[in-house]
């Protein structure tokens, strides 16, 4: 296992190399500069040429590359232009918040979504299966932005059972806090659940074809033994894949989630330093996101020997 480990993090290696080198230039071709942003519309050429000058932004970018990966690799990544923070400290604040939100309703939708797609495939063609597929594909063909806003004027505006505006920490207010990520949490699990139905279902469709689930039915197993005793680890492995590629895409995507809803995490913080052309903090957010997406794929990967014993670390 501890050769596993060491060969998925080497190849990891290249990829944040990649996706740091790709950040760094990328925004910088953005139109906007930090420096006019922070003096305004009153800002003479010297005084942005100076605050270009405090910011290292007048070097050339390969020197302003070399320098900030050099900081990086010390556990650096710098302070955030816009309020002067060190950007690490705040990312890993607002990630705390996303972190939550995300993990909470993947777990959700995991425990509704496959046994609900295993099931709808076991009694395939019958009311349930067409039922299960439509609620999916409904679920599916709903943008997040959109189901979020529907269940913030149900919930929020029309009914009046949870709040529409704000947030609160957990470690403050434990009730509170729980009020506050019901929302964006059930809109996340919702949209969720679709793509895990449609992914277990095939999966079982596909297993429950093969020669060891005939033969257990011809020992005399029940239906319900040979659907979980036989049938659930082989199916779910590739859900299980699934889930690891979700918890990264959500961590990148939930901008938009926390937007409606008002949530200071890790995505709307990456969408303000973008507005803000604050450099650190877009460069620190997405390195970060990418570490998260590799670590939880390296996860992904050691948990598969639970789930097929065909499948081993060596």
């Amino acid at each position: 296992m501890g050769r596993f480990i060491l060969t998925r993090i080497t190849m990891g290696v290249p990829t944040l190399l990649i996706v740091a080198a790709t950040v760094f230039f990328l925004i910088r071709l953005i139109p906007g500069d930090p420096a006019t942003l922070m003096l305004g519309d009153m800002a003479t050429p010297d005084m942005v040429a100076a605050v270009h000058r405090d910011l290292g932004l007048d070097r050339p970018l390969p020197v302003q590359f070399v320098r900030w990966l050099g900081q990086v690799l010390s556990g650096d990544l710098g302070r955030s232009i816009s309020t002067g923070q060190a950007v690490a400290p705040l990312v890993l604040e607002r990630f705390a918040v996303s972190g939550t939100i995300v993990a909470v309703a993947v777990a959700l939708a995991t425990l509704i979504a496959v046994p609900a797609g295993m099931v709808a495939a076991w009694h395939q063609n019958s009311a349930l299966d067409l039922g299960l597929v439509a609620i999916a594909t409904l679920l599916l063909s709903v943008p997040t932005f959109w189901l979020g806003l529907l269940l913030l004027m149900l919930f929020g505006l029309h009914l009046g059972w949870l709040p529409v505006v704000g947030y609160v920490g957990l470690s403050e207010n434990l009730r509170a806090g729980l009020l506050y990520l019901a929302l964006p949490v059930m809109t996340l699990v919702l949209h969720e659940i679709g793509v895990i139905i449609r992914m277990a279902r095939a999966s079982m469709l596909e297993v429950q074809r093969l020669d060891y689930i005939v033969h257990a039915r011809a020992k005399g197993l029940s239906e319900r033994a040979v659907l979980w005793r036989h049938a659930f680890k082989n199916a779910f492995a590739p859900t299980w894949t699934l889930i690891g590629l979700i918890l990264g895409n959500l961590l990148g995507g939930i901008a938009v989630v926390e937007t409606v809803f008002t949530i200071p995490g890790l995505g709307r913080l990456l969408v303000d330093a973008i507005f803000a052309r604050d450099y650190p903090v877009v460069q620190g957010c997405m390195l970060f996101i990418a570490a998260v997406y590799v670590l939880v794929n390296m996860v992904i990967d050691l948990c598969y020997p639970a789930f097929d014993p065909r499948v081993t670390l060596d």
